[in-house]
């Protein structure tokens, strides 16, 4: 019985190390249109990578909008009380942090446009892709 016990104890404790190293995986869907919120999901998502955690952000709609080379204003302009941008803390965390963003497989499409006007680092999603990591264990979503 010890021994079972032992042999239990030592597998938990093998097992630990390896899922301490896993880091955790943060998806952020972002679909809203007002600069306010789409700031703090960039501010939420660089927390999260800065506590470890592996970001993808996926930008829907008109928060899209803040991928694209030409962005409007909403997108660029500093925010309080730091002053940061949606796009600028975007970058920064693509750039800077690994962070892998994609914009939704439909964006493009509807805006009759093709993949050369997304800012550098960003590119259109694969919904078979992007279903399979939603699902997959260990991730957890946030949507905004």
């Amino acid at each position: 019985m010890k021994s079972t016990i032992l042999a239990g104890a030592l597998a938990l404790a093998a097992a630990l190390p390896a899922a301490a190293e896993t880091p955790n995986k943060l998806i952020t869907i972002l679909t809203a249109p007002e600069p306010q919120t789409q700031l703090m999901a960039m501010v939420l998502t660089m927390n999260a990578v800065a506590k470890g955690a592996e970001a993808q952000v996926l930008l829907c709609g008109p928060a899209a909008d803040i991928a694209l080379k030409e962005a409007p204003e909403t997108a660029t302009a500093g925010q309080p009380p730091k002053g940061a941008s949606p796009q600028g803390l975007l970058k920064m965390m693509i750039e800077k942090q690994g962070v892998t963003a994609e914009v939704c497989a439909i964006y493009l499409p509807g805006k009759g446009a093709d993949a050369s006007v997304l800012m550098e680092g960003v590119t259109p999603a694969k919904p078979d892709v992007m279903g399979a990591e939603l699902v997959a264990p260990g991730t957890t979503v946030m949507s905004f």
